[in-house]
């Protein structure tokens, strides 16, 4: 079982490494897409949030305070939702089922960092395959 469970952290973290380096590689036009979303003071936190996904996916995907990682992707991930993915503010219906897409996909993500954060901080020292125990 450990090694399943490392394996679907790997899987998880994956998507929110690739997104964190964009925010820090590509950061104009991250902060240029997240202005047209909507999003507030664009300039500073795409490159805030970058360094935040990186280190929660860090965290999450080595088993290094692992519950904290799945934390700061939370804290990621339920704003960015609401900012970036607000279906109910497009007329498009293309437009408008894409977004809802996205929407769904990333509450279900901000569901699987609450389900990580629970398991680390009920069974954290009993994980195997981690390089750490969880912060709280």
């Amino acid at each position: 079982m450990d090694v399943l469970l490392l394996i679907g952290r790997l899987a998880f973290v994956g998507i929110f490494l690739r997104s964190g380096i964009r925010h820090l590689t590509q950061r104009e036009g991250m902060a240029a897409y997240a202005r047209s979303a909507g999003a507030p003071a664009a300039e500073l936190l795409v490159p805030l949030t970058g360094v935040m996904i990186l280190a929660g996916g860090i965290l999450l995907g080595a088993g290094v305070w692992a519950d904290l990682g799945s934390l700061l992707l939370l804290a990621f991930v339920v704003p960015t939702t609401w900012f970036m993915h607000g279906f109910w503010r497009h007329d498009d219906p293309m437009e408008r089922a894409n977004q809802q897409n996205h929407f769904l996909k990333n509450m279900s993500m901000a569901g699987a960092c609450l389900i990580a954060f629970c398991l680390f901080e009920q069974f954290g020292d009993h994980i195997g395959l981690t390089l750490g125990g969880p912060l709280f």
